[in-house]
C-alpha cells in the first residue's frame, strides 16, 4: 500500500505545460505579434501559442474590444494601445483599416515591403508593415519612429505643410543619420519643393538605413496631410516603375478615409490635391535620375 501511494502522478507537468491564468494567456497572445507578423488569423494565434481555438477567439475578442488588438477582413493586428498611441489619437486605427486592403495589394502587386505611417513631432511613427521575403532585411517595425526629414514617408507629408510648420516641427532636430541624409533645413526645403512639383511623390536611397530605398506619397484629408504610403526595396532598384502604385494607393486611401473628398464643398487644400493617377507619360515627364542614382 505505501509503495502504491509513493508512486507519482504521471499527468501533473503536462497540466502545468498550459497557463492557467488569464493574464499569461493574453501575454501569449500580445508575443505571437511581437515582431513575427503584423497580421495573423485566429489560426495563426492557436498555432503559435498552443491555445485552445475557442479559448484563443474568447481572449482575442476581449482585446480587440480593449483596443489591444485591431480585427479587420485580413486578420488581427496590433492596435492603438499596443502600437503606444494611447489617447493621442483614435483616427489612426481608422486610417490603418481604411489603408489595409490597399497595402496589402501594393505588395502582392510588386513583392516590396509596404509602408503606413504619420507625423508625430519630427518622427514618422509606423502604423503598420506588409512584407514578402525582404521584409526582415528592413529595420523597420510596427510602433517604431524614424526622424522625418530622413524618410520618403515623412518628406511625403512634410511636403504638404507650410515651411514655418516645418521648421517647427524638425529645424532644431535634423541631423544625418547616413552619408546621405540630408543635414540642413535649407536642403530639406529644397527637397520639400521637388517633391511638391512631382506632385507629392516623394524618393530616399539610403537616408535612413544604408543600401535601402523608398518611394512614398501622402494620404490627404481636407486640412492636409494624415498619413503616408512608402514601398521599400534596395538601394539599387529602379523605383519609377513602381512609383504610380504607390501614388495610386494613397489617393485610394484619401478617398476610402475622407469619402467626401471629391466634392465641390472640399476644403481649399484639399483642392489642391492630384484629381487623377498617373499616367506613364506623366510619370516620365516627372521623374528623372541623376548619372548617381540620387534623387535629391
Amino acid at each position: 500500500m505505501t509503495a502504491l501511494s509513493a508512486e507519482p502522478e504521471p499527468t501533473t507537468p503536462a497540466r502545468r505545460e498550459l497557463p492557467l491564468s488569464m493574464v499569461e494567456r493574453m501575454t501569449l497572445i500580445m508575443d505571437a505579434f511581437g515582431g513575427r507578423s503584423t497580421r495573423l488569423t485566429l489560426e495563426d494565434v492557436a498555432r503559435s501559442t498552443h491555445l485552445p481555438r475557442s479559448t484563443a477567439h474568447r481572449i482575442l475578442d476581449q482585446l480587440v474590444r480593449l483596443d489591444w488588438l485591431d480585427h479587420t477582413s485580413f486578420g488581427y493586428s496590433l492596435g492603438r494601445r499596443a502600437l503606444g498611441l494611447g489617447g493621442r489619437n483614435g483616427s489612426h486605427g481608422e486610417i490603418r483599416e481604411a489603408a489595409a486592403p490597399l497595402l496589402h495589394n501594393l505588395q502582392i502587386k510588386t513583392g516590396m515591403v509596404v509602408h503606413l505611417a504619420v507625423l508625430d513631432g519630427s518622427d514618422v511613427f509606423y502604423l503598420d508593415k506588409v512584407g514578402g521575403r525582404f521584409a526582415l532585411s528592413v529595420p523597420s517595425r510596427v510602433g517604431g519612429r524614424a526622424p522625418a526629414h530622413s524618410t520618403a514617408l515623412g518628406k511625403a507629408i512634410l511636403a504638404w505643410l507650410e515651411p514655418e510648420q516645418v521648421e517647427a516641427l524638425v529645424g532644431r532636430s535634423i541631423s544625418r543619420l547616413t552619408s546621405r541624409t540630408i543635414g540642413d533645413i535649407g536642403t530639406l526645403h529644397q527637397e520639400l519643393n521637388r517633391i511638391r512639383q512631382r506632385r507629392g511623390l516623394a524618393f530616399e536611397r539610403g537616408e535612413c538605413f544604408p543600401n535601402i530605398a523608398c518611394v512614398a506619397a501622402a494620404i490627404r484629408g481636407h486640412e492636409g496631410p494624415v498619413a503616408s504610403i512608402s514601398l521599400v526595396g534596395d538601394a539599387r532598384m529602379p523605383l519609377e516603375k513602381v512609383a504610380p502604385l504607390v501614388v495610386d494607393a494613397a489617393r485610394q486611401a484619401s478617398l476610402a478615409f475622407f469619402p467626401d473628398l471629391d466634392s465641390p464643398r472640399r476644403s481649399r487644400r484639399a483642392r489642391s490635391a492630384p484629381d487623377r493617377t498617373w499616367s506613364s507619360e506623366s510619370m516620365n515627364r516627372f521623374l528623372t535620375v541623376g548619372q548617381d542614382g540620387d534623387w535629391l
